[in-house]
């Protein structure tokens, strides 16, 4: 079932673009409603010296957000509007001012959320607060490669886990349309079952009609972002598709994990869902 409702999650004026023209170029390729969808944080209320609300600092901050928010519209309308594609723009308010976070509530009923990947000034959306809460997958779109509307190769991250069933059925749209599609398996357990797991699920995309192979990697040592990074290279994949923190999201924060790696620096779009 192709995409029909996509939602950009453009967090600032640094990625408005970026994220504009990814998710324009998906909408135009799937003929599909485009909401893009920005908010800024509500003034914090500052008092004077003699204890009153700063009144100048508040309106100061008020046209300063409304000011930042009119320029990333306009930048999402003129990525869109000469596409000729249906899209609508939602300016919002929050006391975080992250547009992941109030962009919940829209994505739970879109079928694809695009966000751009986080950025070496921290200066980027919560995506795992959509991952966590909206119940719908997000393609994030690395900061240093080109945005795509299809994939021609696609390396799905497999370990067995609900998660990566999840996020493997839930890309079938671009699966589906790819020349080749990987099943990676990394340091698999010695055992039928494993080699059998990674035999079901490529068939049960064959039967989809997608172009299928399974590869087993050993890690030698290796962290598995570090695994998954090398094998794009050497694949020349330009789509990964991995369920989102199938290990303990609090592993993860505190000694890393290969999540945390997509959102931050992978070199390849990224299709997240969990």
């Amino acid at each position: 079932m192709p995409f029909k409702t996509i939602l950009a999650i453009v967090q600032s004026l640094e990625d408005a673009a970026r994220v504009s023209d990814c998710a324009g170029a998906l909408a135009a390729r799937f003929e599909a409603h485009l909401i893009g969808l920005h908010a800024e944080a509500l003034p914090v209320p500052y008092t004077s010296a003699i204890g009153f609300p700063d009144a100048e600092f508040i309106q100061a901050s008020t046209e300063i957000n409304e000011e930042r928010s009119k320029k990333i519209e306009a930048m999402f309308r003129e990525h869109t509007t000469d596409a000729g594609i249906s899209a609508e723009w939602r300016s919002l308010e929050s006391f975080s001012g992250d547009s992941a976070h109030s962009g919940v509530a829209s994505a739970r009923s879109c079928d694809l959320v695009v966000a751009s990947q986080g950025g070496p000034d921290g200066a980027s959306p919560d995506v795992d607060a959509l991952l966590y809460e909206a119940g719908r997958p997000v393609l994030v779109t690395p900061r240093d490669a080109p945005c795509l509307a299809s994939f021609r190769r696609v390396i799905i991250a497999w370990n067995g886990s609900r998660e990566a069933s999840r996020a493997t059925f839930d890309a079938l749209p671009f699966i589906l349309e790819a020349e080749g599609v990987e099943i990676l398996l990394i340091d698999p357990p010695e055992s039928p079952s494993a080699v059998e797991a990674g035999a079901d699920i490529a068939a049960a995309l064959e039967r989809h009609g997608a172009n299928v192979s399974v590869h087993s990697e050993a890690s030698g040592g290796l962290a598995t972002d570090d695994v998954i990074r090398n094998r794009l290279a050497a694949t020349g994949a330009d789509l990964l598709v991995l369920g989102a923190y199938s290990h303990s999201w609090l592993k993860q924060l505190l000694f890393g994990g290969v999540t945390r790696s997509v959102l931050h620096d992978m070199p390849v779009t990224a299709f997240l869902s969990r």
